[in-house]
């Protein structure tokens, strides 16, 4: 008791913060650029679909890696893999606008600098979780309350994206690049400092015996975390479809353009950070009150996806109506951020959190592409089969998770 009382001690305010500052970073280093996609497809002279790509080839990049990342810090530690991956973000970052500063077709080393942001976000913001697991061991409240705070500073970095994005473009069209390699040195020298990861007792598990572990979990528990998985997938696809759609419709429908389309756009997404906030505080730690929250916001999410295609040319309404997807979404991210921390063991927490940011991944790398390609015909159509999507899944976490007991992986 002593020793756990000690552990929970330990998390320093600066540690906190420091954490915090990964994925606050690492959703800098990719929503920032959204806002600006119009702007980077007339200097660069690309297309909607291959300014899409700036946003998926990161997205790509981390959805392989992930759980490589996750093995290697149950193996060799949280912060031995946290600092090189953001280290290698921030070389990301200088390639991309160095390339975007002197190059006169410079969109294949964007894309390339792209790629080792990705790289990068595969070893930073995953391991976030499972850290935060090891430093409050079995202290479900104050976990699922971090965790909230993590995943807040990851939705107020949605909140300030759009608006730093449109303001650092306004100056120079690249800018948003080098800024993130500013921000992610930042964040290197916080967990460099103020990160102190306990000491490991126990030898690591050698691959094999780790492997058969996790198959083990996946037989055992494979229902719920599957689900969880789906609906990682689900909602960060609906994300970075509505924000990619949003973007292109205030400029191209609304001419808002600039500082004032981020504006704009950031206020679905403070509704989204707020609501994040609230959720993390609310569950603790609790498997009935995750489960509710899960349903609940699913079902918001998914009538209010139904409205966003008839609602593209009335500004006030669109806002309204992607403001409650946001809630609905903000709701989500702590609550299955918690279920999965919360209920895998310790040895196989970074490997299964991992697999879990990967399915988030897959959806920020489709929704942008799929919206492109979408948006002009479908529309409607394309956010009607997304509700009603939306809808199955509420049935399925009504099967699959159970409310009944902690579901802990043995």
């Amino acid at each position: 008791m002593e020793g756990h009382e000690k552990q929970n001690k330990d998390v320093s305010v600066w540690c906190l913060i420091s954490m915090a500052s990964i994925p606050l970073v690492m959703t800098l280093g990719n929503s920032m650029l959204i806002p600006v996609l119009p702007i980077f497809e007339e200097k660069v002279g690309i297309s909607s679909f291959q300014s899409s790509m700036v946003i998926t080839s990161y997205s790509v990049a981390s959805i392989f890696l992930i759980p490589i990342a996750g093995y290697l810090s149950d193996r060799f530690g949280r912060k031995m893999v946290i600092l090189p991956s953001l280290i290698l973000a921030l070389i990301g970052g200088l390639i991309a606008g160095y390339a975007s500063w002197k190059m006169e077709n410079p969109y294949t080393w964007i894309i390339i600098g792209r790629v080792l942001q990705g790289i990068g976000a595969s070893g930073a913001s995953p391991i976030i979780l499972p850290l935060v697991g090891d430093l409050y061991k079995d202290d479900d409240e104050k976990t699922s309350s971090c965790l909230g705070i993590i995943e807040t500073s990851n939705t107020f970095g949605k909140v300030l994206s759009p608006i730093l994005g449109s303001l650092f473009a306004a100056f120079i069209w690249f800018l948003p690049f080098f800024s993130i390699s500013f921000f992610s040195l930042i964040s290197i020298v916080l967990v460099f400092f103020f990160i102190k990861v306990p000491k490991e007792k126990d030898e690591p598990k050698k691959f094999k015996e780790f492997w058969h572990d996790t198959k083990k979990i996946f037989k055992k528990e494979g229902k719920w975390l599957y689900t969880v998985f789906l609906i990682g997938v689900f909602v960060m696809l609906v994300l970075f479809g509505v924000l990619f759609f949003l973007s292109d419709n205030l400029e191209k429908i609304h001419d808002l353009h600039g500082i004032k389309k981020g504006l704009v756009i950031a206020i679905p997404l403070f509704f989204l950070c707020v609501s994040s906030y609230v959720a993390g505080k609310k569950i603790k730690g609790e498997l009935p009150i995750m489960k509710k929250i899960i349903m609940i916001s699913l079902a918001v999410l998914s009538i209010s996806l139904v409205f966003v295609g008839f609602t593209k040319n009335r500004v006030a309404l669109l806002l309204v109506i992607t403001s409650l997807v946001g809630i609905a979404i903000g709701a989500l991210l702590p609550t299955l951020d918690a279920i999965i921390t919360q209920n895998i063991e310790k040895e196989q927490r970074g490997t299964i959190t991992s697999f879990y940011m990967s399915s988030r991944f897959i959806g920020v790398a489709a929704g942008p592409p799929v919206m492109s390609l979408v948006m002009k015909n479908h529309i409607n159509m394309t956010y009607i089969i997304s509700g009603i999507i939306g809808i199955g899944i509420v049935l399925i976490v009504m099967k699959f998770i159970s409310s009944d007991k902690k579901e802990a992986a043995a």
